[in-house]
């Protein structure tokens, strides 16, 4: 699957006015903070129609989550309308009051999010638009036994073989939390203790933590990897090369993160900003999205195609997820970072 699209530091800029009755009016603009990846298809198969429809202009740069929303954070004169983020980021934005409580009945098209992204409505956050899961990818022509498990990646056949998330990425702290239920600990009662004692048996087996999907096929196709704890959309960018690899669902479950939506508390674009949310989940759009390799679709009324990705997150493959619960975990997540680094990045 090609990697999933998270509009970047989405940007807009002033449009020419229009003449209407006699009354010079200025076009709608509706400024945008999210991801820029699968930027070329996103502007036309997403963007463009959006522009079209509403009357509207939007422009976008790109950044990463904690970028993005300490720009956003640290400036109450932003112009920003709309930002996309990963789950963990968008709990610290909402926590913080940053964004708007998001009054649903404007956004119908939420009704079709699948059931296990609406603890987000419940909460008054704004809305998973897509999801994706973390699983082992690995070659199985390179292993003495296939791995089936995460509870595999310490096995001693695999010394100097494998590869993970960083913490600071997406997926970092589920790594953590793979690592305690593999000690048989609860990390919020011992804040982590046992999960990094794991992590340090782990190390001999690491060639190193990654933080850019897009470095696995580099590692595969070199040889230096047989197996990388990664997300689906990175398998997707695997495709073409010479070296054998699957995806597998662990046997413990996947772990799921949801990106989300939010719309900035300050906006001055709310109702064009709530059109926009509603357009995203719509079921064309999603389906669209899907199509073209941008996301997974998360409305429940997409049916999906042999022309989409294989590995996307669908409802069958998260059928025995994992969620990661962000409110606990990100109040440890600095403290996890200082330990993370001294034991894996020396």
């Amino acid at each position: 699957m090609k990697k999933l699209w998270f509009l970047t530091a989405l940007s807009v800029v002033a449009v020419a006015g229009i003449f209407a009755g006699g009354r010079k009016q200025e076009q709608q603009t509706l400024t945008i903070s999210g991801f820029a990846i699968a930027e070329d298809a996103v502007w036309e198969y997403i963007i463009a129609p959006f522009e079209k429809q509403y009357n509207c202009k939007v422009v976008f740069e790109s950044g990463n989550n904690a970028e993005r929303l300490t720009k956003v954070s640290n400036n109450p004169n932003t112009e920003v309308d709309i930002i996309y983020l990963a789950q963990s980021a968008a709990q610290d934005g909402f926590k913080s009051g940053l964004f708007e409580k998001v009054d649903y009945a404007k956004i119908p098209n939420a009704a079709f999010i699948n059931q296990a992204a609406r603890f987000l409505i419940d909460q008054g956050q704004g809305p998973a638009y897509t999801w994706n899961r973390l699983g082992i990818i690995y070659n199985p022509d390179a292993v003495n036994a296939p791995i089936t498990s995460f509870a595999d990646l310490w096995r001693e056949d695999l010394q100097g073989k494998i590869t993970i998330p960083d913490i600071t990425t997406t997926f970092g702290p589920a790594m953590v939390i793979i690592a305690a239920k593999q000690s048989g600990a609860d990390y919020a009662a011992d804040q982590g203790e046992a999960a990094f004692q794991a992590l340090s048996a782990l190390k001999p087996n690491l060639v190193k933590t990654y933080t850019r999907s897009s470095d696995l096929k580099n590692l595969f196709v070199g040889g230096e990897i047989v197996a990388a704890v990664a997300a689906e959309f990175a398998y997707n960018t695997l495709n073409g090369i010479d070296v054998k690899t699957e995806f597998v669902n662990p046997s413990e479950g996947p772990y799921l993160n949801f990106n989300t939506l939010n719309i900035i508390k300050n906006s001055k674009e709310k109702e064009l900003a709530y059109a926009y949310l509603n357009y995203i989940l719509s079921e064309e759009v999603q389906r669209i999205a899907a199509e073209h390799g941008i996301d997974a679709p998360i409305n429940t009324q997409v049916r999906l195609t042999p022309n989409m990705p294989a590995a996307f997150t669908t409802a069958e493959t998260a059928k025995n997820a994992n969620s990661v619960d962000f409110a606990a975990v990100n109040p440890l997540l600095p403290a996890w970072v200082d330990r993370w680094n001294r034991t894996l990045n020396q």
